[in-house]
């Protein structure tokens, strides 16, 4: 295994694809070989991985890509990881427990696979398990002994910064978090795929290990993960409580508990609030907080993105 680089730069790269997430964009990251989330080839994730525009590695022969995998499997995470594959040479990693579904969204058999907690190939980088917007989603943990990082839009254009304060030697902790967390607004956590009570868990286990930033698949960086965790945590939450009371109150299908626990237009996003309630269903009914009668009630959601 390679050491730890003393100092893992983060690259993103925003690219345009076909998501519900606000800004239409999913975030690539290149942090110390590690190449997460490809979900479309642009020019500049192709700087950044350094090849040229026909495909080939602009120096000596070699690209900044050691190893490729992804957060989760929605569409909107996966589109270029067989083409980067390809175009890189660097083995692609999945989770070990859900090889089948990597390989079905990707098209690719992956060459190695991880576990939490384990170094994915011979980065630095180590996976963190954080299931509930996905059964397969996993996060990635970057640790540097000093600040620096850069940040790259679809234009190209680098910024450097200087990192969130870490211990007393100066070490920082950020993790590639996927949809585990946003910025602003909060993250579909829907039926099928979502489950509320893994998702609260992921959220709880990220607030207490204390990462100094948080990098999301969609959006800006999380320079304060403690209250966003806990924001992200309440909204969760409240949304239950308007749930639990809207079967408390008399709705018996899934429609009547969505009209009641929202009360607005839903135009556009219907099929979003019915899964996302069918999933606070599913887990009000696991804890035997309303009959299991539900469960019989509730018909398949859309999946979240």
């Amino acid at each position: 295994m390679a050491a730890p680089d003393p100092r893992p730069s983060v690259t993103r790269v925003e690219l345009p694809v076909d998501t519900r997430a606000l800004g239409g964009t999913t975030n690539a990251y290149l942090a110390a070989g590690l190449l997460v989330d490809p979900a479309a080839r642009i020019e500049a994730l192709d700087a950044a991985v350094g090849v040229d525009e026909s495909g080939v590695a602009a120096s000596s022969s070699t690209t900044a890509v050691d190893a490729i995998a992804v957060t989760h499997t929605h569409p909107d995470h996966v589109g270029a990881v067989a083409e980067y594959a390809d175009l890189t040479g660097a083995p692609v990693y999945a989770h070990a427990d859900h090889v089948d579904r990597f390989t079905a969204a990707t098209g690719v058999v992956p060459d190695g696979t991880f576990r939490d907690g384990d170094r994915v190939d011979d980065t630095p980088i180590r996976a963190v398990e954080t299931p509930g917007h996905a059964p397969d989603h996993v996060a990635f943990a970057v640790e540097s002994d000093a600040g620096g990082d850069g940040e790259s839009g679809t234009g190209g254009d680098g910024e450097s910064g200087t990192g969130a304060d870490g211990d007393a030697a100066g070490a920082t902790r950020d993790l590639l978090c996927g949809d585990l967390a946003v910025a602003d607004g909060s993250v579909a956590v829907a039926a099928p795929d979502g489950d509320l009570r893994e998702y609260l868990d992921s959220l709880e286990r990220v607030r207490e290990a204390g990462y100094d930033r948080l990098r999301p698949g969609h959006g800006p960086a999380i320079d304060d993960p403690e209250p966003v965790c806990q924001r992200l945590t309440d909204h969760r939450l409240d949304r239950e409580r308007a749930v639990l009371a809207a079967v408390e109150g008399g709705a018996n299908d899934v429609e009547s508990v969505v009209d009641d626990a929202y009360q607005k237009d839903l135009t556009g996003v219907g099929d979003l609030a019915r899964a996302t309630v069918v999933a606070h269903l599913e887990k009000l009914v696991a804890e035997e907080r309303i009959n299991d009668g539900w469960a019989e009630r509730i018909g398949g959601g859309a999946p979240g993105e």
